[in-house]
């Protein structure tokens, strides 16, 4: 306990981190998760998409990180999170292999191209000749700051979407997002606090966010128009804007101007995630979540 510290006390910004090794059957879930709405279900099944290679690069990153860190605090919090996004990656993966799949929804040539994004341009050789691997690090590493940054504040978002619970959204598929998403708020400063310690030049910090996040709304249409496409149940439907404006509007979709607001947060100079979102309301789910508590997760 840091001195000072009440019994009971959250620390915000160094809470401990720990990967909780969780299972979901996705056996009664249907393609269609969010009853009524299978567009909807596909702009939020992106994340499923994006995530297992995602996170997977994240730990690929870390993994070269670990040696320049000598901080003892911090090197164990970066191995508390790529715990935790191991366990995301492959939980994401299970619902494109034993959900999609099953349903007659087939994501791999999309995630295969996918796939090679983060190996290839993202990989460990620079893409520019004049720039050294470790410049090539530190960009890598502001590129996930930023991403986590927003996971962050996604997840926040989903363990509050009341709207979803009341449009009646798979429980199964509910656990899984809001258990993620808490995790993705508990650790939610150990990115930053890693890209602070390796760089922490401001310039970089502003250019790598929008490297990493201005792609997001063209992804987020290109991966739904995919899975709609590929969805055999929906015979050609695409994704329309006004699909987007009425998930929206029903609150089971984050609006364009939470994601801006979002942005504006991060490019403060006086930014620290742990000012952002809230552990306790991230525990106080995860003390809840059928996953969790299956994987032998208690509060302390």
């Amino acid at each position: 306990m840091a001195k000072g510290r009440a019994m009971g006390e959250i620390d915000e910004r160094h809470p401990v981190i720990a990967p909780r090794r969780v299972r979901f059957d996705w056996e009664g879930t249907p393609l269609h998760w969010i009853p009524g709405e299978p567009v909807a279900t596909h702009f939020i099944n992106v994340l499923h998409l994006l995530l297992p290679a995602g996170e997977r690069w994240f730990v690929h990153v870390y993994k070269q990180t670990l040696p320049l860190i000598e901080d003892g605090r911090l090197r164990a919090e970066v191995k508390g999170f790529m715990g935790q996004e191991a366990v995301h990656a492959y939980s994401h993966q299970g619902v494109l292999d034993r959900h999609m799949l099953a349903g007659g929804l087939d994501p791999r040539p999309l995630t295969a191209r996918i796939e090679w994004l983060f190996q290839n341009l993202l990989g460990d050789r620079p893409p520019i000749p004049l720039v050294t691997r470790r410049q090539w690090l530190s960009f890598r590493v502001g590129v996930i700051a930023g991403i986590e940054h927003y996971t962050a504040v996604l997840g926040q978002w989903i363990l509050d979407a009341r709207e979803l619970d009341a449009a009646g959204a798979d429980p199964t598929m509910m656990d899984l997002l809001r258990w993620h998403g808490a995790e993705e708020v508990e650790h939610r400063s150990v990115a930053f606090d890693v890209y602070q310690y390796v760089s922490g030049a401001y310039w970089r910090r502003f250019l790598t966010f929008f490297a990493g996040v201005l792609a997001l709304p063209l992804t987020v249409y290109l991966g739904a128009a995919y899975l709609c496409h590929a969805d055999p149940t929906l015979r050609g439907v695409r994704p329309r804007v006004r699909d987007y404006r009425r998930a929206v509007r029903r609150g089971i979709f984050p609006s364009n101007r939470f994601m801006i607001a979002a942005a504006r947060a991060y490019l403060r100079r006086d930014y620290h995630p742990s000012a952002e979102c809230s552990t306790r309301k991230a525990l106080d789910y995860l003390v809840t979540s059928p996953a969790a508590l299956a994987a032998g997760y208690r509060a302390s």
